[in-house]
């Protein structure tokens, strides 16, 4: 080496000016040098967080996929990080009665079978009295044992006959006028298109799967049938639909989600539909008018669809930071505000956390769920509460919390990569400060878009089955089924008995009374006639 810097000294230009023209040329070189350097730093850095970012979408996508669709920590064990937070909180937002009432029960203990079965009595007589006396017997008690048993559905025929007779002294022809079927010129009744649309849109059966279960009894309808039928249904009960949506936006609060499905083509491939949904539930807040939810289907997810579908509400809308809904709050040129006033979601802000600890441990978006769980224990306690008194608990113990966490979120945030997935997490919230806590100033707003992404899951269990909309007036039916059952749903209504009445009877029925039919007037509506007929 010694040797190899001396060859290198001795091949020096010994003229000062070669000398320091080739000083010159060498400071070029290592000028570009670093500059290549640099930009090869930054490259690789870009690609280092594309690649994070790549992997983050990866392991989501194989979580809803494959795993828990759900973002559910455990919060107990992550507040052992932290020594300031008091007590644990339970992972979820609330925990469901029955599943407490499920808890509670022994191990072993088994469930009453439901009294509203009809019952079928098999009496069991003892042999004979075998101490040959021959004598009368008397009953002192009973064994009973219920056996859950199952009826194969069937199909049957019904044949509507009308005899067409001739009086013998005037020659004159009558004949009953014909029947009024569901559907003009198709061979089914109410019971069987009700049964159809059940259960393709309550228990996300195929057109195609239940055309395979009806030919195993020798029933053959083709699935294109099916769907026929169903687009045909929809136009029949299309003003109940547009008339529940109606009552939706009477709603002083609404709140709004959309989804995306795969939509077939004209010969052209398949694009991506979405589904938009709007509900109404202000049982939280303890006001019993009937909750409600409406879907609405379009071929793209722009942002001129919830325009339209709220075109003149007045109101607060709570959902996710979706730029399309922008427009619905401020005017995109002056940005003055609007009559709907932006509500949001700290479940959306939460799952951003949540999903980077799915991918990998990290302290911040730990620490960061914590502080959100503490917001919803909050909620928990004043659950069905009046709006004032969800207003005056907020106000005193959410509203401390949301500044000490707004302040931690900015800290955190200005010592993060602005393109790191943490990063993104941190400014979510922060780019739409006053929307998340508007609903401390409101007690009849809520925490979280929970209620309406609930409302969803019927749209994503089904898309695993069906895969696709076929067309955009079969995805226009299909919002109208998932709003119809999914009302039913929320009214503790059974779906298959509405439709299968509501069906039979709304051709004949005045336009004007259409409310009857809404599924909480329905139900009440049985309610009494079923206590009219038992007197």
């Amino acid at each position: 080496m010694v040797e190899t810097m001396r060859f290198a000294l001795d091949r020096l230009p010994t003229d000062p000016v070669l000398l320091q023209k080739m000083l010159l040329e060498m400071a070029d070189v290592m000028e570009r040098e670093r500059a290549e350097l640099r930009a090869a730093e930054a490259t690789v850095k870009a690609q280092t967080l594309r690649i994070e970012k790549l992997e983050h979408r990866v392991a989501r996508l194989l979580r809803v996929q494959f795993g828990r669709s759900s973002e559910k920590m455990d919060i107990a064990q992550l507040r052992l990080m932290f020594e300031e937070v008091e007590a644990p909180e339970p992972a979820n937002d609330e925990v469901p009665a029955a599943l407490v009432a499920k808890s509670a029960r022994k191990p072993g203990s088994r469930v009453p079978l439901p009294a509203h079965f009809p019952r079928q009595t098999v009496d069991h007589q003892p042999s004979p009295c075998s101490g040959g006396c021959n004598g009368p017997s008397v009953q002192i008690d009973e064994a009973v044992t219920e056996v859950l048993d199952y009826v194969p559905a069937r199909f049957r025929v019904i044949r509507h006959v009308r005899p067409r007779l001739v009086c013998r002294s005037c020659e004159q022809i009558r004949q009953a006028p014909a029947v009024d079927l569901p559907l003009p010129k198709v061979m089914a009744s109410s019971a069987l298109l009700a049964h159809l649309v059940v259960n393709r849109f309550v228990d996300h059966q195929p057109w195609h799967r239940q055309s395979v279960i009806f030919r195993r009894v020798g029933l053959h309808i083709d699935r294109d049938v099916m769907s026929r039928w169903a687009r045909k249904l929809a136009w029949l009960l299309a003003p109940l639909g547009e008339r529940l949506f109606a009552y939706i936006r009477e709603a002083a609060k609404i709140h709004g989600d959309d989804t995306p499905v795969t939509l077939l083509g004209n010969g052209d491939g398949s694009r991506t539909g979405h589904f938009w949904v709007y509900l109404r539930d202000d049982r939280s807040s303890g006001d019993m008018s009937p909750p409600a939810v409406a879907f609405r289907f379009s071929a793209d997810r722009g942002g001129a669809h919830p325009a339209e579908h709220l075109a003149g509400y007045q109101g607060y809308l709570q959902a996710d930071g979706f730029a399309g809904y922008n427009a619905l709050y401020r005017d995109p040129k002056t940005k003055a505000p609007r009559d709907i006033v932006e509500v949001g979601c700290w479940s959306h802000s939460r799952r951003k956390f949540t999903d980077i600890l799915e991918k990998s441990p990290s302290p911040i978006a730990a620490e960061a769920v914590v502080r959100i769980a503490e917001l919803f224990a909050i909620e928990r306690d004043i659950k069905g509460a009046p709006p004032d008194e969800r207003r005056r608990i907020r106000q005193s113990k959410a509203v401390p919390k949301l500044e000490a966490l707004r302040v931690w979120l900015e800290t955190q945030n200005r010592g993060l990569s602005s393109d790191s997935n943490l990063a993104r997490a941190c400014r979510y919230p922060l780019n739409r400060w006053q929307a998340m806590i508007r609903y401390c100033d409101d007690g009849q707003l809520e925490i979280s878009n929970n209620l309406v992404e609930n409302a969803l899951r019927g749209v994503a269990l089904g898309r695993r089955n069906w895969m696709f909309v076929g067309s955009m007036k079969g995805g226009e039916a299909a919002a109208l089924f998932y709003s119809l059952a999914g009302t039913c749903r929320l009214n503790g209504v059974e779906p298959e008995a509405w439709f299968t009445d509501v069906i039979e009877r709304i051709g004949n029925h005045p336009i004007n009374r259409i409310d009857d039919f809404l599924p909480w007037k329905w139900q009440a509506s049985k309610l009494t006639n079923d206590l009219e007929k038992a007197a």
